[in-house]
């Protein structure tokens, strides 16, 4: 059985899909070549896809949340913590359509990308993913 996000939850990465975009944007101001602007910022294809892949996840659109996340990561993604939002939001899909084994290795993935990556309490309480992500942590 497939197991969605239910919507609180869904409102919640909604935030964090915000806040990933606000990383995004801050990581574009520091990272070479700085960025001045979002318009500049969505010039780079890695991170135009994570955006995209961000959006359609919050749409419930997940299998094309999934392509999108997945080039971005193979695009080469600047910020370390845009890479580990990337991995952590295919974590997500990756659990909730039963592929325990890619979600922990997502969630690893994230970790390694970003070594300060956590879940926040209430995704690492959550009954599909917050298990695997307490068994990728060992």
């Amino acid at each position: 059985m497939t197991h969605t996000p239910a919507p609180l939850a869904r409102t919640r990465h909604g935030l964090h899909s915000l806040l990933g975009l606000v990383a995004l944007v801050l990581a574009a101001c520091v990272s070479p070549p700085p960025a001045t602007g979002v318009a500049e910022m969505l010039d780079r294809p890695a991170e135009r896809a994570l955006l995209g892949g961000l959006r359609l996840y919050d749409d419930a659109q997940y299998p094309e949340a999934e392509k999108a996340l997945s080039e971005a990561l193979h695009l080469k993604l600047a910020s370390p913590r845009d890479r580990a939002i990337a991995h952590k939001t295919l974590a997500f899909i990756y659990c909730t359509t039963e592929r325990a084994s890619e979600c922990e290795a997502a969630f690893r993935s994230a970790k390694h990308a970003d070594p300060q990556f956590a879940l926040s309490k209430a995704e690492a309480g959550h009954p599909v993913w917050g298990p695997v992500y307490a068994k990728s942590r060992h």
